[in-house]
């Protein structure tokens, strides 16, 4: 069990910097395409950030694949943090990090897991069928649409939709940049610039 979670750890700490930017783009540009939508965004406009969003910019082949990727590399991380978190709060067990108050990378990544580790993987789960449904498998406009509105959170209303997308999408920007200062990449680039 104890080499499962370390392989976890490992897993985890090698994968975030390579699906960083692209999951921080999707973040964000989900809920700018959200927000921009329900605020009268231009349809030109809605369609580049989409294009960023779903990966079309690279050309449209590359679409079912991009977001293929985009969205098990979000279960993954998931997935594989989520093992950590349990491992780390299981009781008995004891922090190496101390138990200073101070409200640090690590304290605001684990406490934001278990809240939305839920609403991240259906939000993946259902923009991967979404798309693969309709360019693979072919779901009729129809069914693509009912996980589409799962996706978005369309069943909570117009109103409630954009607050649900700017809470999960603010939510997986939280987490990326509190992941990312934890692995220390920024650090060993500014000591080694600083030397």
């Amino acid at each position: 069990m104890q080499n499962t979670q370390r392989n976890f750890r490992q897993f985890h700490r090698k994968i975030a910097p390579i699906v960083f930017l692209p999951l921080l783009a999707t973040a964000v540009t989900g809920v700018l395409y959200r927000i921009g939508r329900s605020g009268g965004m231009s349809g030109s406009i809605a369609g580049q950030v989409m294009s960023i969003h779903t990966g079309e910019f690279l050309g449209e082949a590359i679409v079912p694949f991009y977001v293929l990727l985009i969205g098990l590399s979000l279960v993954a991380m998931i997935v594989t943090g989520l093992t950590m978190w349990r491992s780390r709060s299981a009781p008995g067990t004891v922090s190496r990090r101390g138990s200073s108050q101070k409200l640090s990378d690590r304290k605001i990544h684990s406490k934001l897991t278990p809240i939305l580790f839920l609403p991240l993987a259906i939000s993946a789960v259902t923009g991967v069928i979404y798309e693969l449904g309709q360019d693979w498998f072919g779901l009729s406009p129809e069914q693509a649409n009912f996980f589409m509105k799962i996706h978005q959170g369309s069943y909570l209303g117009s109103f409630l939709r954009v607050i649900y997308v700017l809470l999960i999408g603010a939510g997986l920007v939280a987490l990326l940049i509190t992941g990312i200062n934890m692995t220390g990449i920024f650090h060993r680039k500014r000591k080694s610039t600083e030397a």
